[in-house]
């Protein structure tokens, strides 16, 4: 029976040293980290802390966000831990999964994360339309005609994707786009 503590903190901008603090002070045996948004499933250290838990171990967090932001995501990974015998409990919030009111409001916690998660998208795309209005947001540059003929003449010579998109210097995915037209 060991305590396992995970910290996430979403940019490289942000400090893990708080979260990882607590969870050691707490007593953690060991404290798995990742510097990535939560709504990125395949983050390094969440991987690796799956792999590590064992049937009777606790999962710790500082609070529920830190290791979900979607309620589907959270119940998931309850289930799994549920499933594996593996308690999840949370400092800042009054949640341990190990009883039917802390399951409750495990998720009653998991709909706010996921509706900020959610209004913090909306307000970005606001800001994104708004900017576009002013003409301050224009997208990238379109390739020139010249180019376009190079990709076609360096196609027609079987040159392989990659190759036209190195001599070009542009990205694999424009090669594919102006061959598809």
């Amino acid at each position: 029976m060991s305590k396992i503590g995970y910290a996430r903190v979403s940019t490289t901008d942000q400090s893990l040293d708080l979260q990882v603090a607590k969870l050691e002070e707490i007593g953690c045996d060991k404290v798995f980290t990742d510097m990535a948004s939560a709504s990125n499933t395949k983050r390094n250290g969440f991987q690796a802390l799956l792999s590590y838990l064992r049937a009777g171990d606790t999962l710790i967090v500082t609070r529920v966000d830190r290791i979900a932001r979607s309620v589907l995501d959270l119940q998931t990974l309850v289930n799994h831990l549920k499933f594996n015998d593996i308690q999840l409990q949370a400092l800042e919030q009054p949640i341990s999964t190990d009883s039917a009111s802390g399951k409750a409001f495990l998720d009653m916690l998991a709909v706010f994360a996921e509706f900020e998660l959610n209004i913090r998208k909306e307000r970005q795309l606001e800001g994104i339309a708004a900017a576009k209005k002013a003409g301050k947001y224009k997208g990238r540059k379109p390739i020139s005609e010249n180019v376009k003929l190079d990709i076609h003449r360096l196609n027609k010579k079987n040159q392989p994707i990659t190759a036209i998109a190195r001599e070009l210097n542009i990205s694999r995915n424009t090669v594919y786009k102006v061959l598809k037209r």
